[in-house]
């Protein structure tokens, strides 16, 4: 029986879930509007990856690469969409990629590529889009009414598609949040993911390194990464420290393994055997940029030449090498973060179409749920496969 209503799926949002669930649910025959309050659609997508757009990653579909205080939440959606599947609709588009480092995905050309390919896909479904439209409030007397300075929409289903707080200069807010605890859902604490850490002042000796970058393998529990690390006049970035400050919580100290694969004790200890004469800050220098060597050999408290140290205070020394700890006191926050940990917690939803469980027709997707990917296109990933999942079911 047709509905009475002029929409049948309204989605608040069109960044890269919500365009996933427009296109999905509108090309299975659904009405659809899509709502949002910025002047156009994907805009997140369009500055995501230096704007060629890290659209997916190979290993995109293993759940273990997303947190959550569900950790299987996410299989169900990236089971049934994975990165061949988002691979095969930007090749029927004819949009070149290429594979960078790590299995992500990369446009040869631009991310504009990948949002033209999203429209395209939503006019196929008819897709009705609204820009520039503020949401005033939500109800629910039967179906849902989405108020608007300029009209009320009506529909059975509702999806939520707002994503987080992180990158508040795009007019990113906590809106998700609010509409889930206005319908009695629960929201797990966010915080910002992805994100550059700040060091306090017993570290601020760094301060003279800002700009250089190593590989390192950065630590905390059980998380690890083998990136780059970057020294910043604030404290510590690159893809190393963003992949590891989404398991960071204050008063961590993160471990940062500045030789991987090497073992400083040893080199140190056999570079005094044939090279007795050697100062320590010059063996550094072979294995370190200059800056970072004179830095390193000061803090360690590396004076004359090797012959003159002690085999245990250069093991010591190896040591901290392979396990330099830092304790940040803090990140820069969601202004800098390219992802929000946290969200929508998953206990409310049904893991199949993202749908809450108490709330007939209203879903959730996309970085507005309790799921955070790794850096790399994981998030992306998510962003298809629960647009995806919701789009089948709203």
């Amino acid at each position: 029986m047709p509905s009475p209503f002029p929409y049948d799926v309204i989605i608040l949002g069109a960044g890269a879930a919500g365009m996933m669930c427009a296109l999905t649910a509108g090309q299975r025959g659904r009405r659809v509007l899509l709502l949002d309050h910025l002047d156009r659609a994907g805009a997140k997508i369009l500055i995501s990856g230096g704007g060629r757009c890290n659209f997916t990653n190979v290993e995109g579909g293993l759940a273990e690469r997303y947190l959550s205080a569900n950790p299987h939440f996410a299989k169900s959606a990236l089971g049934r969409y994975g990165p061949q599947d988002f691979i095969d609709l930007v090749d029927a588009h004819g949009i070149a990629w290429h594979e960078k480092t790590l299995g992500q995905l990369f446009c040869d050309g631009s991310a504009k590529q990948i949002v033209a390919m999203l429209d395209d896909e939503c006019a196929k479904g008819g897709v009705e889009t609204k820009l520039l439209t503020r949401i005033t409030a939500i109800t629910k007397p039967d179906q849902f009414h989405v108020e608007t300075p300029g009209a009320t929409f009506v529909a059975p289903s509702l999806v939520i598609a707002t994503g987080g707080p992180s990158i508040p200069k795009m007019g990113a807010t906590g809106f998700a949040y609010d509409v889930a605890r206005q319908f009695g859902l629960k929201v797990v604490e966010p915080r910002p993911a992805l994100v550059p850490l700040t060091l306090g002042q017993d570290d601020r000796l760094f301060e003279s390194l800002s700009g250089v970058s190593l590989d390192v393998v950065a630590s905390l529990g059980k998380a690890r990464f083998r990136e780059a690390a970057l020294f910043t006049h604030r404290g510590l970035s690159g893809p190393a420290i963003l992949q590891i400050s989404s398991y960071w919580r204050h008063g961590d100290s993160i471990a940062l393994d500045l030789l991987p694969g090497t073992d400083a004790a040893a080199l140190l200890i056999e570079a005094k055997r044939a090279r007795p004469r050697a100062e320590p800050r010059t063996i550094l220098r072979e294995r370190f940029p200059d800056r970072l060597a004179d830095v390193l050999a000061d803090r360690l408290g590396f004076a004359g030449q090797l012959h003159g140290l002690k085999d245990q205070a250069l093991a010591e020394a190896g040591r901290r090498l392979n396990g330099w700890a830092f304790t940040p006191n803090g990140s820069e926050g969601f202004a800098k973060a390219e992802v929000t940990i946290g969200g929508v917690a998953t206990d409310g939803l049904d893991q199949r179409g993202l749908m809450a469980r108490k709330v007939l027709g209203l879903h959730f997707i996309g970085e507005a749920v309790d799921v955070t990917g790794w850096l790399g296109g994981y998030n992306f990933q998510w962003a298809w496969a629960s647009g995806r999942a919701a789009g089948e079911a709203a």
